[in-house]
Order: structure tokens, then C-alpha cells, then sequence
């Protein structure tokens, strides 16, 4: 295996990546958007490169792997507007490609599970450009497609820790409300797991064991730090920016099973009482 990855959008989850597999010696060229950022990435041993800017496609055509990080915007799928004739050139030649898309896509459930064949039913307005931005990644020929459907993402720098010790953390109660969660050294894993094993056309949700209301994890979070639990404030009380709001349009709670069967993933962080701990250490 040819040990070079190009990471487009190269974020949180691609960041985790990249320190598992620099490690090893892969070489990794990380797009972004922000030239201040530049910098920070080429401190992780990863190539920055400024996209737009950059000639997208002929970075494509040079890389046998490649992970998709950027999300669609208002206009669409941001990659596939600027170089899906290129990806489309170039997709017999590539060995993995990873799109990374969110459990959104199945909308709201009412507390129920789904799992990858469940339908796709979005209630967002992010959730039906992500089926969209699905759909077109999917149906270019010959492109060795894997789908990541992430649940809420935390770890080092992103979890409720920074609020709770602020006091501006809040349990909004929603009667039913459950969410899945996934910590991003998890996503890490499962991405090179899936890099050593491809699978084209595989779609997998990425989530921990337990689903959980939000409310318990930031009561957990305060007594994890021997901070008073914030008080409860019911839903249709609540102050929210409509970001925040559309969080708690849809509640379900998201099944892994076939990640696990296919790969051998299994989450280091199982459930977010553990990810919490290990965070929290970090910390000290």
C-alpha cells in the first residue's frame, strides 16, 4: 500500500488521523481554507496546502487516498463543484476514497434506532445537503467510495469540560431527547482500520455504545470535576441561538454493529462516561 493521503478540509477528525499514520511514515497533504492555518498543520508533519487556491484536480490525480472532510455549503457539495470532472478522471486509478458525512442524514426518530439501512429521512436543512452530497459522491463511476456517518464528535479541546468550569453550561431537558456521540480518536481508528481494508461502496454509522440523553453528559462532566450539576431547563424555556435549537429536532440513537463486523473496529471510548475520564485526564 502506497502510503500517501490527500485530506481534503483537513479538520478535526482528519487531524487524529494524521497522527496515527505520520507515525508510520505516510506522507499527508492537508488542504484548508485559511492560509493562518497553514502553519499549525505543517507542525503535525502534514503538507499544508490552501484550498481554493490550489489546483484541486491535480492533486487528485496524484494521490491513491483520499479523505473527504469538507461538508456542503449552500451551494453544494464545495468539492465536487470545483473538480468533479477531475475526481471522476481519476477514480479508476484511486484505492480508497473516505467521505465523511453524519447520522443526520436519518432525521428524526423518536428515540429509536437506526442503523445503515435505515432510510434516509432528514429533518435539517444540513441533513438534506448531506443525503445530496451523498448521492452525487456516489455516483460517480468507478470511484472506490467509503461512507463515514458520524455521530456528535468530541475529544481534546471539544467537550462540555470548558462550559461547565465557565458556568455557562446548561441541561436543556427535552422529554425523550437521546443523542449517539463518538469520540474522534474512534473515528481515527476507524478510518485507518478502513484504509488497510477497503471496501468500496461500504457505508458506515460511526458511534459509540451508548446513546445518551445530552443532559446526563453534562451532569456528568460537573461531577467528574466536583462542580455543582447545572440546573435543568426545560426545552421550550430555553434561550437558544437556532443552531443549537436544530440539535434537538431529532432524537435516535445510532446502531455500529457493521463497522464492527467488517473491520474489527471497536471504540476506545465506548461510551461517554469513558471519553469523558480519558479527557479529563488529558487535562491534568
Amino acid at each position: 500500500m502506497e502510503k500517501t493521503l490527500l485530506s481534503i478540509g483537513h479538520g478535526f477528525s482528519a487531524r487524529a488521523l494524521a497522527a496515527r499514520l505520520v507515525p508510520q511514515g505516510w506522507r499527508i497533504v492537508g488542504t484548508t481554507r485559511s492560509p493562518d492555518k497553514a502553519d499549525a498543520i505543517a507542525d503535525t508533519g502534514v503538507e499544508p496546502v490552501v484550498w481554493p487556491g490550489a489546483d484541486l484536480g491535480a492533486l487528485i490525480a496524484q494521490f491513491p487516498n483520499v479523505l473527504v472532510s469538507a461538508g456542503p455549503d449552500s451551494a453544494g457539495d464545495p468539492v465536487l463543484n470545483a473538480v468533479e470532472d477531475a475526481v471522476t478522471r481519476a477514480a479508476p486509478d484511486l484505492r480508497w476514497v473516505g467521505y465523511l458525512s453524519t447520522t443526520g442524514v436519518y432525521g428524526d426518530r423518536g428515540g429509536g434506532w437506526v442503523d445503515e439501512s435505515s432510510a434516509l429521512t432528514p429533518s435539517t436543512k444540513r441533513g438534506r445537503a448531506r443525503v445530496t452530497a451523498e448521492a452525487r459522491w456516489q455516483a460517480i463511476p468507478d470511484l472506490p467510495l467509503h461512507i463515514f456517518r458520524l455521530a456528535g464528535i468530541y475529544g481534546p479541546g471539544r467537550g462540555p469540560f470548558a462550559k461547565v468550569r465557565a458556568g455557562t453550561a446548561r441541561r436543556i431537558i427535552k422529554q425523550g431527547q437521546v443523542f449517539s456521540r463518538i469520540h474522534v480518536e474512534d473515528i481515527a481508528q476507524a478510518l485507518e482500520l478502513s484504509l488497510q481494508r477497503p471496501d468500496p461502496g461500504a457505508v458506515y454509522n460511526l458511534c459509540d455504545d451508548d446513546p445518551a440523553p445530552p443532559q446526563d453528559v453534562i451532569a456528568h462532566a460537573a461531577e467528574l470535576l466536583g462542580l455543582p450539576v447545572p440546573p435543568a431547563i426545560p426545552f421550550d424555556q430555553a434561550d437558544m441561538t437556532p443552531m443549537a435549537r436544530s440539535f434537538y429536532a431529532e432524537s435516535k440513537k445510532v446502531r455500529n454493529d457493521r463497522i464492527k463486523q467488517a473491520l474489527g473496529w471497536a471504540p476506545q471510548f465506548p461510551t461517554y462516561r469513558a471519553g469523558l475520564a480519558a479527557l479529563l485526564a488529558q487535562d491534568s
